[in-house]
């Protein structure tokens, strides 16, 4: 990820990495509405950054290819949240969490299915934890974590990981080797509520990883239960996805409800010159050549 350009000031630097799911199943629906869940996940190297810095008093500036897309004075943002949550945490504990100024850079586009706002939670928790040099629990953390969202503890530990129930059972898959891939989104979002609306069946079979002696193969084994539905709402999707085929892709599949599509690629420089065609043939549209975290990569939390 290109270093960010965020003043003099910032002291503390936090990646707050894509996430793609490589697989999704819907497995079930809890008597609470929730559903049931089974992911493959895992994160690139291209995502937001977000700086921080202590300050007079508390502050939130974004920048970045698509910062018109948030309002940076909601108190609804989970930025804010996450920073709101710290701070009460630490205070519970007799701590100081003084004033401080963020500063994200968004690059990634918003409601697309790759964890952006999840991720610039993950990354505020991993940012004032240093910037305002605290030790809390981990428990204490995941805590904070679930309450952003689902996607916020997977987001925090920002490694390969099999994902269960709501998201918040996580364990780390540390065999998973690093993937070149295109990111592509029409730019178009797709109503996540809409898509499990829209779910026929909410009961198919969950995810089974083993063995896995080809990854990529193995992936082509699973599913992503939300892709049809969300081909559906927007069919975007679908010549999306074709597009990424036509330039090489190895294995095509929407991330999340949608509407990014990742494609893997043999090489980087592969993947680099299949975003780059596709920009020219449809540079209104989102295309980005990256690769993800290979197992055993660790965040610090988790």
């Amino acid at each position: 990820m290109p270093e960010a350009s965020m003043g003099d000031d910032v002291t503390v630097i936090e990646d707050a990495p894509a996430k793609i799911n490589l697989a999704l199943h819907v497995t079930g629906q809890r008597s609470d509405g929730y559903h049931r869940l089974d992911m493959l996940v895992t994160f690139t190297k291209h995502g937001d950054r977000l700086g921080f810095a202590l300050a007079d008093k508390d502050e939130f500036v974004i920048s970045g290819r698509f910062a018109e897309t948030l309002d940076d004075s909601r108190d609804d943002n989970l930025v804010l949240k996450a920073r709101d949550f710290m701070r009460e945490a630490i205070a519970r504990e007799g701590g100081s969490a003084p004033a401080v100024r963020i500063h994200l850079q968004k690059n990634l586009p918003i409601a697309s299915g790759i964890g952006g706002g999840s991720a610039d939670a993950a990354a505020t928790l991993r940012g004032l934890m240093r910037l305002w040099n605290v030790s809390l629990l981990n428990a204490t953390i995941e805590a904070i974590a679930i309450r952003l969202g689902a996607d916020v503890p997977m987001c925090l530990a920002s490694r390969p990981l099999i994902a269960r129930g709501i998201g918040e059972q996580i364990v780390p898959v540390d065999d998973m080797p690093a993937f070149a891939m295109v990111l592509a989104n029409p730019l178009k979002g797709v109503s996540t509520p809409e898509v499990f609306r829209r779910l026929t069946n909410k009961a198919n079979p969950p995810l089974d990883m083993t063995p896995r002696f080809n990854w990529v193969e193995a992936i082509r084994s699973t599913r992503n239960d939300l892709e049809p539905v969300a081909r559906g709402l927007l069919p975007e999707i679908a010549e999306i996805s074709t597009m990424l085929k036509k330039q090489g892709a190895s294995f095509v599949r929407m991330s999340g409800s949608g509407a990014t599509c990742y494609g893997i690629f043999p090489t980087l420089a592969a993947a680099e010159d299949a975003a780059a065609a596709l920009h020219s043939e449809r540079p209104d549209w989102y295309f980005e050549a990256t690769e993800t975290t290979a197992g055993g990569h660790d965040a610090g939390f988790g």
